[in-house]
């Protein structure tokens, strides 16, 4: 294996399938069944699920909702998502853990880093919901934050998309893929693939991140294998 800890980043919409809003379950076989071949090698597999399938603070916020309430129901839809994908390793076979950034004991475990290692340690996929646990951050963030973190050696950003490009390519079929980019390139050409906070973060720890298609099978365990999938962002 190329990167023996991984932390995989979902948007909440991925989990959405076909469907026009909440959760797909055949969406989430498909996903537990790529993360269940690199667990099988051996890789440790930690997980940041966005929410925007279920709510998004900054739609809240457009519509005059309060920003801070907003995020928070953002941040509470996340961990309704990791409890379903949750569901759906567990039915595969794999042993997992949902830590919380807001504390809620009946359903899943407080965030204490020493513990989410000890349970990649022993080969449970760790499933990280909440966001930060603060308005005002994305799931971006926290999912460099995390990664941080537990030392992880990658960020592999999984979305529809095959890679990082320098326009739309579902709207623009002349868009251009890059297979490598550098933070500054990213920077100078406003790539808007990972928020600039979570961008600064990875820079300044050197974390490099890949983005790739999630939804073709196979995609995840090539690039846990050393194979060039999708876009490369390093220093």
């Amino acid at each position: 294996m190329k990167y023996n800890r991984i932390l995989l980043k979902l948007s909440g919409e991925a989990l959405m399938g076909n469907r026009q809003y909440g959760i797909d379950n055949d969406r989430l076989k498909e996903y537990a069944a790529e993360i269940k071949k690199v667990t099988t090698l051996g890789c440790q597999v930690a997980i940041v699920i966005g929410g925007g399938n279920i709510f998004r603070g900054l739609a809240g916020a457009a519509t005059g909702m309060d920003r801070v309430q907003g995020d928070y129901m953002g941040m509470l839809a996340t961990v309704i998502n990791g409890m379903a994908l949750q569901g759906a390793l567990e039915d595969a076979g794999i042993f997992t853990r949902l830590q919380s950034a807001i504390e809620m004991d009946k359903v899943a475990e407080p965030f204490i880093k020493r513990k989410a290692v000890r349970h990649l340690e022993k080969g449970r996929v760790v499933i990280f919901g909440a966001g930060t646990g603060n308005p005002y951050f994305t799931t971006d963030t926290a999912a460099t934050l995390r990664a941080i973190e537990i030392d992880a050696d990658v960020i592999l950003k999984g979305t529809r998309v095959d890679g990082i490009y320098d326009s739309d390519p579902e709207k623009n079929a002349d868009a251009v893929k890059y297979s490598n980019l550098t933070y500054s390139e990213v920077f100078e050409k406003d790539l808007k693939v990972m928020d600039m906070t979570a961008f600064t973060l990875s820079r300044e720890n050197n974390l490099p991140i890949i983005v790739f298609d999630m939804n073709k099978e196979g995609n995840l365990l090539k690039i846990v294998e050393g194979e060039n999938i999708g876009t490369l962002v390093n220093l």
